[in-house]
């Protein structure tokens, strides 16, 4: 059953994204506060929250976030973060925060959402470009790829909201679920599987669900057999449906329901690692499952 580590409405929070288990175990996690005014008439700035599981707790790990969303750990063990207009890289031993793409240089992203990484350290981001006004020079949708020398392609070039992301355990497919906005003509509500090669690019899309026309895909990770941990955020059936995948598709194994339609999944480490954690509306949840989560090694 579902447990409830943090209460939103008593911590005041307001929508809860990108949850991460970091090497050293700290469990962080995204508020997306940026929507709700503060006492002085303004917006009161995102952050991102550590959980404490000893004492049921939580404190500000940073904040302003940089309207921060998913969370993702790299193979170096630093945190990266998802931003709306750019992917930042934070040192956990020192706190310090760098700029990976979108400086002031390339200020061409806005809607940055979640993130994975391989075992070649390669960075993958997707840019969901949500906001209405943003201007005509920002990136189109799409995921885009990282190379450790900085270089920055579009992998991903026909999935019409990008939302969340996972690289199987294997690295020969990405996983990426489209989420259109109500706005969009084509409003497509998918989880997609793509070939990806050993180049880092991908290819034969794949629409393994086709959530349509109800809400689809956010935040989605990966068991160590390959399985995927999706958070559907179908009003008629809200949770994490876990998906076994084969050549002709997904097949659902496991449904987790959430109180309210979830936004994204992560695994615990060590002893933990087959304990899922869950944001969903403004709290943070967590179950433990039959399953261990995938992670890369150092």
């Amino acid at each position: 059953e579902l447990e409830l580590l943090v209460d939103g409405a008593k911590e005041d929070l307001v929508l809860t994204e990108g949850v991460v288990v970091t090497c050293e175990r700290r469990i962080l996690f995204s508020d997306m506060a940026a929507e709700k005014p503060d006492q002085h008439g303004g917006r009161r700035p995102g952050a991102i929250l550590e959980y404490h599981p000893d004492v049921r707790s939580i404190s500000v790990f940073r904040s302003p976030s940089g309207g921060s969303n998913g969370n993702r750990m790299d193979r170096a063990c630093h945190l990266l973060t998802a931003e709306r207009q750019r992917l930042g890289r934070t040192d956990m031993a020192t706190g310090r925060t760098e700029v990976v793409i979108g400086s002031d240089e390339d200020g061409s992203y806005g809607g940055l959402n979640d993130i994975a990484v391989d075992s070649k350290s390669r960075i993958y981001v997707t840019h969901s470009r949500y906001a209405a006004e943003l201007p005509d020079a920002v990136r189109e949708p799409g995921v885009y790829r990282i190379d450790p020398d900085g270089s920055v392609t579009r992998i991903v070039t026909d999935a019409a909201r990008p939302n969340g992301i996972a690289i199987c355990p294997d690295e020969r497919h990405v996983y990426v679920g489209s989420y259109a906005h109500e706005a969009d003509t084509e409003r497509e509500m998918a989880l997609l599987r793509y070939d990806l090669a050993p180049d880092g690019s991908a290819a034969n899309r794949q629409v393994l669900v086709d959530y349509a026309p109800e809400d689809g895909p956010d935040g989605l990770v990966c068991d160590t057999e390959g399985n995927l941990w999706v958070a559907v955020r179908d009003r008629t059936r809200p949770g994490i449906y876990a998906y076994s995948v084969a050549a002709g598709g997904a097949t659902e194994r496991a449904y987790i329901p959430t109180p309210v339609p979830p936004t994204n999944v992560h695994f615990g480490r060590g002893e933990d690692s087959d304990y899922l954690y869950v944001t969903a509306g403004n709290s943070l949840y967590g179950i433990r499952v039959g399953k261990r989560g995938h992670h890369l090694q150092r």
